[in-house]
């Protein structure tokens, strides 16, 4: 059987105060994943726990995200996180930054090609 991509989505998260860049990833994750209903596991008859999760994730300091804590975000399915350099870092008047991170979501189940 061959992993085959049923659905993708895009976030956008922000950590306005902190320049927290792993909260940042874990609210762009969210939009993603909070903007939708589809119930593609049962569409195709698969358990939720079989749905193959990549996860790419954009900031600019990729070094400062845990893309472990990431993980804990999925309620079920196998996700593999990948973060690079992307996102935005919007400088503040009076010091410090503003951090944007952008999420790629992308859901698909080892299945049969027709």
């Amino acid at each position: 059987m061959a992993k085959t991509r049923v659905l993708v989505e895009f976030g956008m998260g922000t950590s306005l105060r902190r320049a927290d860049y792993t909260e940042a990833a874990k609210r762009a994750i969210t939009d993603a994943l909070w903007h939708n209903s589809v119930n593609v596991a049962e569409l195709f008859d698969f358990p939720k726990e079989a749905m193959i999760i990549d996860a790419e994730i954009g900031v600019q300091d990729p070094e400062q995200v845990d893309a472990e804590a990431l993980k804990a975000i999925f309620p079920y399915g196998r996700p593999d996180i990948r973060v690079r350099k992307g996102g935005l870092d919007i400088d503040k008047p009076g010091g410090g930054k503003t951090v944007i991170a952008n999420a790629a979501v992308i859901v698909s189940f080892e299945m049969e090609r027709v």
